[in-house]
């Protein structure tokens, strides 16, 4: 029987996660079970995960951004709690780049975006804020 590597499987599922095991199955030349077992394991061990890709401008979010933020060391973990809980903010990472912060965020209005850069800028706990409005998604 054929084996199929992991990277194999999360390559074709990269391409579209939404294909039945059955397609998959035939592709590699193996069982629907042993898919369905591979997918089990890589999903148990946290190596992937299903999530929505949203596509905000189609829902009337026409201000989508990438906001770099700096702050004061010592209130770094209370600004990341305050913006894991603002419901614009929906990706945020860490990052050793040009900021310590990034994070994507989504409005209706320039207005709403503009508001809320003021509000981070007003923060005495946050030193430095980057606005970058995101003008088209290529990948």
């Amino acid at each position: 029987m054929v084996r199929i590597s992991d990277i194999d499987l999360i390559r074709e599922l990269e391409k579209d996660c939404r294909k039945p095991f059955t397609e998959i199955a035939k592709k590699f030349k193996v069982s629907e079970a042993a898919i369905r077992k591979k997918v089990r394991k890589l999903l148990k061990f946290g190596i992937i995960r299903f999530s929505l890709d949203i596509d905000y401008k189609k829902l009337g979010y026409n201000y989508v951004a990438i906001i770099g933020i700096d702050v004061l060391p010592e209130h770094f973990v209370k600004i990341i709690e305050m913006l894991k809980e603002d419901k614009e903010v929906k990706e945020l990472y860490t990052s050793t780049g040009d900021h310590m912060i990034l994070a994507k965020v989504v409005f209706r209005t320039n207005e709403e975006l503009s508001e809320f850069v003021k509000r981070l800028e007003k923060n005495k706990m946050i030193t430095k804020v980057c606005p970058a409005i995101i003008l088209e998604r290529l990948k």
